[in-house]
């Protein structure tokens, strides 16, 4: 039986492979290149795909399911292959390449190398001659940057089949693995006034965007840092004409909450909201909701699990409740055991400095690979 390899150079070639498909989320064909070749990669080590088209201008969704030891419930690997960035920004601002520690290029944290690592644990098992005691489940996801919603159904009809979900998100900037995550939402605010002559007959106008501005000073004074709620007004149009009193305006909103009873708190207080002006509409919808999921005893034991693991390799990696949304919310909320962020160390995921940091692909990627020989 031969040794697996781990040499960090050999794996960030092959994460560079991927990290040069640019594939952003409203690219179908873009993010479903990079699909083909990780699902190229799953394959070659004894995966068989299922592979579900992607609709309303997202990719595909890619299931690759590899044997085990033994059979039944196994393990979900969860991670996406769409990134914020947009095509260009590899000849642009985010040019793979290492400087010192730091390995840059879009999507490389968030969350591409990790899929890589995932992928090259498992194929150093199977060239080594083991097999992970429990089947594995690699499920690559298209639409995770804007909520997953073509995948959330998927997603949880998927790992109510497993035992168990590792999510090979990036881990925080010191390492730390993700036992945890808060509920994340997003809703559409509309508010629709009276239109009329901004000159000659403003005072018969009802302004849409005057009353959205009271809306937003209300929503954002729902913040409530203490208890660790925010809600961001992030985008806001409105308007057309400039000599006509706005009949339109819309914003979305970012809700963060920690737990069940502050999601259905901002809920209501969102969906209740009441116009100042009473001769204007306002509207609230949610549109896209990530529940949030808490540490579970089994989630626990898997992180315990995890550690000992770790403390074997060299490292020592802590624990936290994540403020970011992540496909392990869906899995996670679901009750079935989550363990996520155990992807690589790297910092500025969604920026022009996104990083990795090239000494830490060993370490990670063979913590990985006991998961799978040791989760049973």
């Amino acid at each position: 039986m031969s040794d697996p390899n781990f040499d960090p150079e050999t794996i960030l070639a092959g994460m560079r492979q991927w990290v040069e498909i640019e594939s952003p989320t409203y690219t179908p064909a873009a993010v479903n290149r990079c699909m083909d070749a990780a699902q190229a990669a799953l394959e070659g080590i004894g995966g068989s795909t299922e592979r579900i088209p992607g609709r309303d201008g997202i990719g595909d969704i890619v299931k690759v399911r590899l044997p085990g030891e033994k059979n039944g419930p196994g393990i979900l690997v969860l991670g996406h292959l769409d990134t914020v960035h947009e095509i260009g920004a590899l000849a642009g601002p985010l040019r793979f390449r290492r400087e010192g520690d730091r390995v840059y290029g879009p999507g490389i944290l968030d969350m591409k190398g990790g899929n890589y690592a995932a992928y090259w644990a498992l194929r150093q098992l199977y060239a080594t001659g083991g097999r992970p005691k429990l089947p594995v489940t690699f499920m690559l996801i298209p639409d995770e940057e804007v909520g997953s919603p073509t995948s959330r159904d998927e997603i949880e009809a998927e790992a109510k089949k497993h035992k168990l979900t590792l999510v090979v998100e990036p881990a925080r900037d010191d390492g730390a693995l993700k036992t945890g995550r808060y509920g994340i939402a997003r809703y559409r605010i509309r508010t629709e006034g009276v239109p009329a002559h901004a000159g000659a007959r403003h005072a018969d106008g009802r302004s849409a965007i005057r009353e959205m501005a009271h809306q937003i000073l209300a929503i954002e004074g729902m913040t409530d840092y203490e208890r660790n709620i925010t809600l961001n007004v992030g985008n806001i149009a409105g308007g057309k004409h400039v000599n006509v009193v706005p009949v339109h305006c819309e914003a979305q909103i970012l809700a963060l909450v920690p737990g069940p009873a502050d999601e259905q708190e901002v809920l209501e207080r969102l969906t209740n909201l009441k116009p100042v002006n009473p001769d204007v509409k306002v509207e609230v919808e949610r549109f896209l909701f990530r529940p949030s999921f808490e540490m579970s005893a089994e989630g626990r034991k898997l992180y315990d699990h995890a550690v000992m693991l770790a403390r074997e390799i060299g490292f020592d990696p802590d624990h936290f409740t994540a403020g970011g949304g992540s496909d392990g919310n869906f899995t996670g909320a679901l009750g079935v055991p989550t363990l996520d962020g155990l992807g690589m160390v790297g910092s500025g995921p969604h920026t022009e400095h996104e990083h990795i940091l090239f000494s830490h692909i060993e370490p990670r990627t063979r913590l990985l690979y006991r998961l799978f020989e040791t989760l049973e």
